[in-house]
């Protein structure tokens, strides 16, 4: 039965008028941590690849596999998730995505076997790909609009941060001590899972589920603490009527108004995301097998993209309040088919050639990864905002499966990278008209009014 909840829109509006506290500011730190391991172990396969050819001889199908059967685990993760956090909150989710992705690093560590290390990968696979997708759900949720996207995109910096970081201690721990112990270091943010105990649950959810007296006193500690810390606090402006639907499916995903944004969302979390580990997961093998570079050196120059990277995506962090999600979205899909197309055109026969024009689309193609985690919980009611997340995460998830495949037939077909950039320069085109044509502007409107 759908019905109207005045108690849940006050907590709507009540949330909607606070700064950004000092509670709402730790428990994105908090966030940010487990998502920032969640980066970090994400791409660890990537930097290890060179070293786990060598010790077991693969060859292209078999470094394929290991890097596709992570994604699939991935998929499988973010399906999950959407619902298991609309239906038992998001903090609760974020915790057991965090010991899943933590123990199943330590399993890596340990792996007798290529085989044994694959099943590690799935596993850990099924615990990154649904954390960041709750966590961004429960970060875009305590926060009011006029600041939402700068809060929310500066929490997903650490999600970018991770990958930096992976790159950068995988350059010198895989040449110096081995891969087992880059996946060792992986399993560290299990320690974690006692600070999330003090992260307080949405209340936004609380209400969405009828726990009203669980989400005024939730949003009551937001409240106090931007008091002390502020003072007087804004006055409360009624906010758009909040619908409870105790029969709420994923299917509703799929109807009337979000219909369009599904089909919108979905395409530009599929090329984004093909793009991007299209690219990155293939990088340092690509260096060390087509242009035979030492491991050490094709990790540095991973190393420089995922940097380069990390500059894009503080660049839109914070100017996406100012010039909007689409704009933000646009201009990142649009600079990544150039810089590709180019690529392309150019076919590079140097590692350092193709190091400068991937580096160069990571500015773009990070920003709007970031800030698609941002972009796509805006797009769907409190109720099911979770599995709306996970759907554009599924097809995420199809992107990273389907973009190594590309890479690994190209380069095992050739041994040539253009074919790779004139692929990727098309998928980001694509990417470009979709948001352009049928995207909707989120910047600094409430959520229930973006999704009654």
């Amino acid at each position: 039965m759908t019905t109207v909840d005045s108690r849940g829109a006050l907590v709507a509006a009540r949330i909607d008028r606070l700064p950004a506290s000092r509670l709402a500011v730790r428990a994105r730190l908090v966030i940010g941590a487990v998502t920032f391991f969640d980066g970090f172990d994400q791409l660890l396969i990537a930097y290890a690849l060179p070293a786990l050819r060598a010790q077991y001889h693969l060859d292209t199908a078999a470094i394929t596999f290991t890097i596709t059967v992570g994604s699939v685990g991935m998929l499988i993760g973010a399906l999950l998730t959407g619902r298991l956090a609309d239906r038992f909150g998001r903090v609760p989710v974020v915790a057991c995505c965090l010991v899943l992705y933590s123990l199943s690093s330590l399993f890596a560590a340990l792996a007798p076997s290529i085989e044994w290390l694959q099943a590690a990968r799935f596993l850990q696979g099924m615990g990154i790909g649904g954390e960041v997708l709750v966590a961004a759900t429960y970060i875009s949720e305590i926060i009011g609009p006029k600041t939402r996207g700068r809060f929310v995109l500066l929490y997903e910096l650490a999600f970018v941060a991770g990958l930096a970081m992976a790159s950068l201690v995988s350059a010198w721990v895989v040449p110096s001590f081995g891969w087992r112990v880059l996946f060792a270091v992986g399993a560290l943010p299990i320690l974690l899972a006692i600070a999330l105990r003090t992260v307080p649950e949405s209340p936004r959810w609380l209400a969405a589920r009828g726990r009203h007296d669980e989400a005024e006193a939730a949003v009551g500690r937001f409240e106090a603490v931007a008091r002390k810390q502020f003072g007087t606090l804004p006055d409360v402006v009624p906010s758009p009527s909040v619908t409870v639907d105790d029969r709420a499916s994923v299917l509703d995903l799929f109807r009337g108004r979000y219909f369009r944004r599904t089909v919108v969302v979905s395409v530009l979390w599929f090329v984004s995301f093909l793009v991007n580990y299209g690219l990155s997961s293939w990088l340092p093998t690509i260096y060390t097998s087509v242009f035979h570079l030492d491991v050490h050196t094709s990790l540095v120059y991973s190393m420089v993209t995922t940097v380069a990277g990390l500059v894009g995506s503080i660049v839109i962090a914070t100017t996406v309040d100012r010039f909007g999600r689409r704009t933000g979205l646009i201009v990142g899909l649009l600079g990544g088919a150039v810089i590709l197309g180019m690529a392309a055109l150019a076919a590079p026969t140097t590692g350092l050639g193709v190091m400068v024009f991937v580096s160069s689309a990571a500015v773009f193609v990070f920003a709007v990864n970031l800030a698609l985690n941002l972009y796509g919980p805006e797009l769907y009611p409190t109720r099911s905002r979770a599995a709306g997340a996970s759907i554009g995460g599924v097809f995420a998830r199809l992107g990273v499966i389907v973009g190594p495949i590309i890479t690994g037939l190209a380069v095992g077909a050739n041994g040539g990278v253009a074919p790779v950039f004139a692929v990727l320069a098309v998928a980001c085109a694509i990417g470009c008209a979709t948001v352009a044509l049928f995207g909707v502007e989120t910047a600094r409107r409430p959520l229930e009014a973006l999704s009654p």
